[in-house]
């Protein structure tokens, strides 16, 4: 059973003994070689429509030959004068064997066909249109681009929502040599999001996304978050051909407001980002303060509860998407869920090792079907996969850009300061930003929580998140 073959040689049937142990053998140690020595190329690989449909009939034939081999075996090496208990035993040895390479290779096959599935459905194939993707050197993709820059959405798509909201808006810059990885969040009431003075956009906006004949008033239609669902039906045709006008209109004007080229974006519906925690098993976290599970400020509709303070809280889907989102009442509003969002991804990041990841794998497969959209092209998911291996041992930090002096409100901020503290923060080149504020007293939940007592000090980096994310409640 462990070298297929070596009973043919055992039975006296040499040749073909001795061809099917050298192709055991063979595949053995080229299975070995390739994994142990050619990583790189087997990422490549799990990421090709075209070799996982390979992968899923060579397994399906690997699986039946060996099946074959066993069973011929031990028909050839069995005594003939043996008791019916005796060959019911051998029996039973042989048909257990034989179910668990069948069991296991339709796991196997299961998984390849819900990596193929994940793959062709949500990365860009070349027939995808996209007016914002640029050209990458497929060969060395990473030669002549120090920084990857990666336009992360929020869409809050579901129940009762009037078209697509983006309340989430992140850029994600990782150095491609080291995987080290800054992190800028973009408030939702943002107004005056600038255009390149190069697009037609800029034309129709030359003092950025907003109504200048109403100078005084909040203009919520105008909003970052309002961007993507109210400029492609008016403006659409500027856009030129794409699959995700809404996606390039912010893409464009994120890079402009930051000062940044942005390559790609991936958006995330919230109502299925519950469904790829839980398929990851939960995340841990730390929470510093209640944060509201449900609840409207607007509508000043209290929430259902609170998730409490404390170190190293296991949180499910629903429970880690109220803490990535809920703002109810919590002091520093979308700055305080903004920090909370960074802290999510530096967990799921956490989360996903290989182990967990190759367990769970036909869950968080088909979650990622339903939860993400994104224009990064198939043929550059083996490059992305091996600079995702960097980020995940490296440091993930954010870029704070200055709420008191930058954008006190939404209505006019100064994009130009935060183009310098980004260029002067990715350069290596601390910006004098000011240190953020510290938020203010929480207030207390609407029913009583245990008293916590801070375990660790507040980091003096909070561009750190391994500090900035730790357990240091106000």
């Amino acid at each position: 059973m462990l070298v297929p073959g070596t009973a043919y040689l055992a039975a006296g049937r040499r040749r073909l003994g001795a061809v099917i142990t050298a192709v055991s053998v063979l595949l053995a140690g080229g299975a070995a070689y390739v994994v142990l020595a050619r990583r790189d190329d087997v990422i490549q690989w799990a990421l090709d429509p075209d070799v996982l449909l390979g992968m899923i009939v060579g397994l399906a034939v690997v699986a039946l030959g060996l099946v074959v081999v066993l069973v011929t075996s031990y028909k050839m090496l069995r005594p003939l004068e043996t008791g019916v208990l005796a060959r019911l035993g051998g029996a039973l040895v042989i048909g257990v064997v034989c179910f668990s390479i069948a069991s296991g290779s339709a796991l196997g096959a299961q998984n390849l066909v819900a990596q193929r599935s994940l793959v062709t459905k949500v990365f860009a194939g070349e027939k995808s249109k996209s007016g914002t993707r640029p050209a990458i050197d497929q060969k060395d993709p990473w030669a002549k681009l120090p920084r990857l820059n990666l336009l992360l959405l929020g869409a809050d798509d579901g129940e009762g929502r009037d078209g697509v909201r983006t309340d989430t808006v992140m850029v994600a810059s990782i150095d491609t040599h080291t995987g080290e990885t800054a992190l800028i969040s973009m408030t939702r009431n943002f107004m005056r999001m600038p255009f390149p003075k190069d697009h037609p956009l800029h034309d129709e906006f030359p003092t950025g996304f907003w109504d200048s004949s109403k100078p005084g008033e909040e203009q919520p239609n105008y909003y970052l978050d309002a961007m993507y669902r109210n400029i492609p039906p008016r403006y659409g045709e500027l856009l030129g051909e794409t699959d995700n006008p809404g996606a390039d209109v912010l893409k464009l004007s994120v890079g402009e407001a930051l000062g940044l080229k942005l390559h790609y974006y991936v958006q995330i519906n919230l109502a299925g980002f519950e469904q790829m925690v839980t398929a990851l098993g939960g995340i841990t976290v730390n929470i510093n303060y209640p944060v509201p599970v449900g609840g409207d400020d607007d509508k000043n509709i209290p929430p259902g509860r609170w998730l409490q303070p404390g170190p190293n809280r296991q949180l499910n889907g629903f429970d880690a998407l109220w803490f990535a989102r809920g703002r109810y009442r919590v002091p520093g509003g979308d700055l305080a869920r903004q920090a909370r969002q960074r802290c999510t991804i530096k967990a799921i990041v956490e989360r996903a090792t290989p182990q967990n990841v190759l367990t769970h794998y036909k869950e968080i497969a088909a979650a990622g079907e339903q939860l993400i959209r994104t224009d990064i092209p198939q043929t550059l998911l083996g490059d992305l996969a091996g600079l995702g291996g960097k980020v995940k041992t490296a440091k993930i930090r954010n870029i704070d850009l200055d709420k008191k002096k930058n954008f006190p409100n939404g209505r006019n901020p100064n994009y130009a300061a935060m183009r310098t503290i980004v260029a002067k923060a990715l350069a290596g080149t601390p910006a004098k930003s000011g240190q953020p504020s510290k938020p203010a007293a929480t207030p207390r939940p609407s029913s009583p929580a245990n008293p916590v007592t801070p375990t660790t000090k507040p980091s003096a980096d909070p561009a750190d998140l391994a500090d900035s994310c730790a357990y240091h409640p106000s």
